[in-house]
């Protein structure tokens, strides 16, 4: 059905279990896993929260989380994908989660979006906004949304 699945993960328990999901359908389906993490961009305005560095520290901060990301990716590997799978991981920065998760969508040819929704509701929702729902709303491919 499907050959080329992606799965979002932010380190999160609940992501863990989106990609223990990608990784069991991508066994069943004979699928290329791609296991993609997004890094954010430091803040470099006030209003954007950040504090005043340089900006050769501002990088430095940034190398150190795309680091962290990948050596999470590689955790993921030895512990919770499946050893029988094909699988790519993908560390994108960017200041758009959504947006960047499409890309690589988009990139890998993906065929099946899965991720991880957090659940937030009412307020908490309109203030931090959901990825999910604006992946659900721009992909123009399947999305399975664990929670």
């Amino acid at each position: 059905m499907y050959k080329k699945i992606l799965v979002a993960t932010d380190g999160t328990k609940l992501s863990k279990k989106a990609v223990e999901a990608a990784s069991k359908l991508a066994a069943d389906f004979d699928a290329v896993l791609t296991v993609v993490r997004i890094v954010p961009h430091y803040a470099k305005t006030f209003f954007d929260g950040s504090s005043v560095l340089s900006i050769k520290d501002m990088a430095e901060i940034e190398k150190e989380w795309t680091v962290r990301a990948q050596a999470s990716l590689d955790q993921l590997l030895n512990t919770t994908i499946d050893k029988h799978i094909s699988v790519n991981t993908v560390v994108a920065r960017s200041g758009n989660v959504s947006d960047a998760l499409l890309k690589v969508a988009k990139k890998s040819k993906a065929e099946l979006i899965v991720m991880a929704s957090h659940g937030r509701g009412g307020i908490k929702r309109v203030l931090l906004g959901s990825e999910t729902l604006q992946v659900l709303t721009h992909s123009e491919i399947p999305v399975l949304v664990i929670r």
